[in-house]
């Protein structure tokens, strides 16, 4: 690590900016893909039988598309510009975010002066993870933004990647701050240096210097370090809920069908039926059994591992579980589909890169831009349907960039224990009978008769 950080901010931001580039090159070729209606626009794709055989000058990043502007004809005039700049903000942006996490250290409260080389090593593991991240979220987006829909084929190996990550490095996990106490584990904290000032108290004439420890959102954060998560085996209610957490994601990917219009009974039977005909199910099952096993094994080990791996099983349960409810109360209160499972997944994918918490912070911050740019969609084109995705990634990146004034704002908020999904699940609830009365009036103003 000494070695890497002797060169030059400069040089890495540009080797940064490289790899970036590069990722948005491989970003379009998803894109265009993994696309329901997949088309031969990247020059990593093969070309269609009527265009022109591809160039070695085409692959390269940026520049490769100005080039490409000669199938015009093939994908419409202009097709290049967008791919383009996918490309350079992905270079551009991944180094202005390396600045921020590792130079900068703007996911660390201000007065935090790090002074070890482990601290500076868990930078770089977490700007690694928000790389990749960022990758899924983009190609996420795009496709979002083209047919309306998020596939699983990049939303289940992002899942996968975000839960392999927490388990190990744990510390990829966003940081917070703990205080020295007698149940916390030495070995999994990194000491650093806190600066408290005359606005601590009490008040202090003279800044001091007290030493407290970095270390990462773990599920039940903002509480302490339990003596028992060193267990090896760990505690048997924690295996328990990385079970159930695994296990309701696989069911979840099943494909199903809910018709309710003959009775809840005939509803299931139909749903099972599909789940047991297609051959999705099956895979999904194994993926199942063989992520129990795994589980199974750091669940026997214990330690920070396994709490990593519960804190992004968590993260993918809760981010998921909150649009999923959104979707079944909206749609049973409009009588169509509010949200596409697509979302479900996406918040899902998030949530084990972030953790629960973050989760619940991004679920409440995207709408605020998705009610302004479904507004003016609605006057300028008047069309009610947007995609969410989007708006799921760009408030991931506010809170991730904003992290530590995101976490200072809320963290009380989270140690107010199981009062924070009552608070949750009540919210849900005024939003169906909102909804719903939504609904009613609307069907009385447009059919005054009924």
């Amino acid at each position: 690590m000494n070695h890497l950080l002797a060169i030059p901010i400069e040089i890495r931001m540009a080797a940064v900016f490289a790899l970036g580039i590069c990722l948005g090159s491989l970003a379009n070729l998803g894109i265009y893909r993994l696309a329901w209606h997949r088309r031969a626009i990247s020059p990593w794709s093969r070309a269609d039988a009527k265009a022109p055989s591809r160039r070695w000058s085409d692959r390269l990043p940026i520049l490769g598309w100005l080039g490409l502007r000669r199938e015009a004809s093939l994908h419409g005039v202009g097709f290049w510009i967008r791919p383009m700049l996918v490309e350079l903000l992905v270079g551009v942006g991944l180094a202005a975010l390396y600045w921020w996490e590792v130079e900068r250290l703007g996911l660390l409260p201000a007065e935090i002066q790090p002074v070890s080389e482990a601290v500076r090593l868990v930078l770089h593991q977490q700007f690694a993870a928000h790389l990749l991240l960022i990758f899924c979220m983009i190609v996420a987006s795009l496709i979002d933004v083209d047919e309306k829909t998020i596939p699983d084929a990049i939303t289940v190996p992002g899942t996968l990647a975000g839960l392999m990550l927490a388990t190990v490095w744990p510390r990829s996990l966003l940081p917070v701050i703990v205080e020295q106490g007698p149940n916390c584990l030495p070995c999994s904290l990194l000491p650093v240096i806190v600066e408290q000032g005359p606005g601590f108290w009490p008040p202090m004439p003279q800044p001091m210097f007290v030493e407290q420890y970095l270390f990462f959102l773990k599920f039940n954060a903002p509480g302490i370090w339990r003596q028992a998560f060193n267990n090896s085996p760990g505690p048997g209610w924690m295996l328990a809920v990385c079970l159930a957490c695994w296990w309701a994601w696989c069911v979840a990917l099943m494909p199903r069908t809910w018709y309710s219009r003959h009775g809840f009974r005939r509803a299931c039977g139909l749903s099972w039926a599909r789940v047991v005909r297609e051959r999705t199910s099956y895979r999904l099952t194994l993926m199942g059994l063989i992520g129990s096993a795994v589980i199974g094994v750091i669940w026997f080990r214990g330690g920070i591992s396994l709490v990593g791996l519960l804190t992004a099983l968590m993260g993918l349960a809760g981010g998921g579980g909150l649009v999923w409810l959104v979707r079944v109360i909206g749609t049973a209160a409009l009588r169509r589909e509010a949200m596409g499972f697509g979302d479900v997944t996406l918040l899902a994918m998030i949530g084990a890169f972030l953790g629960w918490q973050t989760s619940l912070v991004i679920f409440f911050l995207a709408p605020f831009a998705a009610l302004v740019i479904g507004i003016i969609q609605l006057v300028v084109r008047r069309d009610s349907e947007i995609p969410y995705g989007p708006f799921l990634c760009l408030a991931t990146l506010v809170v991730v960039v904003r992290w530590a004034d995101v976490w200072d704002r809320t963290f009380r908020i989270f140690d107010l224990g199981w009062f924070v999904p009552a608070v949750v699940l009540a919210c849900m609830g005024l939003m169906g009978l909102m909804l719903g009365g939504w609904q009613w009036l609307k069907c009385r103003f447009q059919h005054p008769s009924v």
